[in-house]
C-alpha cells in the first residue's frame, strides 16, 4: 500500500451553476502541485457526470499527523492565499467530505510517482471512474467482509473490478477548519475505458441473477440509507483515470 494513502479525504463540492470549469482550471493549474508540495497526494479530481454543478476529488496522506501538518501548510500558505477567492466564489457547499482509510488499493490506483499530464493539458478524455458510497450502521457490522466476499466478486464479474476500496477512518478531525461528515461508510471506485464500457457493466449487473437475487437485497438490508452512486469523468490532470 502506498505510504501516501493511509489516510484519505473524499471531497464532493456543490458549485454555483456554470462555475465548475472555473474551479477545475484553478485546481488543476495551482492546487495540485500546491498541495503536493506540503506532503499530500492528489490522486484524482473529477466532473460528476450526473450533476453539472458537482466537483469530486480525492487526496491522500501518510498518516493523521501528516494530514494536520499538510492541511495547515497549504490552507495558511501562499498558494491558497492567492487563489482562495476565485475558488471559494465557485462553491455553494464544500463540507461534503469523508475521512477514509484504504481496505484495498490495487496496482491501478495511482501513487505519488504515477504519471500526471502537465499543466494546460487539453480535454478530459473518455474514461469513466465510477463507484459508490455505502452508508453503514456501525464500524463492527461486518460490512467490509460482506463487500469483499460478495459485492466485489459480483462487480468484477460484470466488468467493474474495484481499483480502490475505502472505509471510514473513525478519528477526531485534526483540521477542524474543514468539517467532515459524521458517518460510517464504505466507498469503492472502478475504472472504465469509456461510457460504453460503463454502460455495458450496468447492463450486465442488471442481468446478473447473483446481483439481483442475492447480493443487492442483502446490500440494501445492511445499508443505513440508500447508496450514493458515482459516475465521474477525470479532469485533464487527474492521475486516477
Amino acid at each position: 500500500m502506498n505510504d501516501c494513502c493511509a489516510v484519505v479525504d473524499l471531497r464532493q463540492y456543490t458549485l454555483h451553476p456554470g462555475q465548475r470549469d472555473t474551479l477545475i482550471e484553478t485546481f488543476d493549474t495551482y492546487f495540485v502541485e500546491g498541495q503536493e508540495k506540503t506532503g499530500m497526494h492528489i490522486a484524482g479530481q473529477f466532473r460528476d457526470l450526473d450533476d453539472p454543478d458537482r466537483f469530486v476529488w480525492i487526496r491522500g496522506f501518510r498518516d493523521l499527523p501528516a494530514r494536520a501538518d499538510a492541511l495547515n501548510a497549504f490552507y495558511y500558505g501562499p498558494v491558497w492565499r492567492e487563489h482562495a477567492a476565485v475558488a471559494n466564489a465557485t462553491m455553494v457547499d464544500s463540507d461534503n467530505a469523508l475521512l477514509l482509510r484504504p481496505l484495498r488499493l490495487d496496482d491501478r490506483y495511482p501513487g505519488p510517482d504515477a504519471p500526471r499530464p502537465p499543466i494546460g493539458s487539453p480535454g478530459t478524455g473518455r474514461s469513466v471512474v465510477a463507484g459508490a458510497v455505502y452508508h453503514r450502521g456501525s464500524e463492527d457490522d461486518g460490512f467490509a467482509e460482506f463487500f469483499t466476499d460478495q459485492v466485489a466478486p459480483a462487480l468484477t464479474a460484470t466488468g467493474a473490478e474495484p481499483v480502490a476500496v475505502f472505509e471510514s477512518l473513525v478519528a477526531e478531525n485534526n483540521f477542524p477548519a474543514l468539517p467532515l461528515r459524521d458517518e460510517i461508510v464504505l466507498v469503492w471506485f472502478a475504472r472504465f475505458a469509456d461510457d460504453a464500457a460503463y454502460d455495458e457493466h450496468r447492463r450486465r449487473l442488471a442481468a446478473s441473477q447473483t446481483w439481483q437475487q442475492r447480493v443487492l437485497p442483502e446490500l440494501v438490508c445492511r445499508s443505513a440509507k440508500p447508496a450514493q452512486e458515482l459516475r465521474l469523468r477525470p479532469t485533464a490532470r487527474s492521475q486516477l483515470r
